[in-house]
């Protein structure tokens, strides 16, 4: 059985500090420069990635971390919890990209969706990778997206 690892806490943009943290938070909050430093940092911490129902912001996050997994960057599994149904749209979305040939059969099942949490959890623990990377994980070098603004800074 999978053993369940959370940071309990919150990586977020010094920009959005006003607007998301209000009154007490759970756990640990590390404040980065920017949306990049936020996603590179929360790679390097997860041992997969969950998405619940949300906005744009959870969106481009899910396909990033998607497209990551798809080019060999990461090996981790990207689950989605679909509840009450709020991603089908989504779903279908990648369906018809299969179809139209846009997204290999194989890099379908990259996303492991499921409509509660323990269902969820447990897709995830039998998932096995069935997709080509579009590159070997090890030609990615994650070190260097944690850099990316000190090295746009100090240019």
């Amino acid at each position: 059985m999978m053993e369940v690892v959370m940071f309990l806490g919150k990586i977020i943009p010094k920009a959005l500090m006003p607007f998301e943290i209000s009154g007490e938070t759970v756990g640990e909050v590390r404040t980065v420069l920017d949306m990049h430093e936020r996603k590179a940092e929360m790679a390097r911490e997860a041992d997969a990635f969950i998405a619940l129902p949300g906005g744009y912001g959870t969106m481009e996050e899910l396909l990033e971390m998607i497209t990551w997994s798809h080019l060999g960057i990461h090996k981790k599994t990207v689950g989605l919890l679909n509840v009450d149904g709020y991603y089908n749209n989504l779903l279908a979305l990648f369906d018809n990209g299969v179809e139209e040939g846009f997204i290999k059969p194989g890099a379908r099942h990259i996303i492991v969706s499921a409509p509660t949490a323990n269902e969820l959890l447990e897709k995830m623990e039998q998932y096995t990778p069935s997709h080509e990377h579009v590159a070997p994980q090890e030609s990615w070098q994650m070190e260097q997206l944690g850099d990316y603004p000190k090295q746009v800074n100090a240019q």
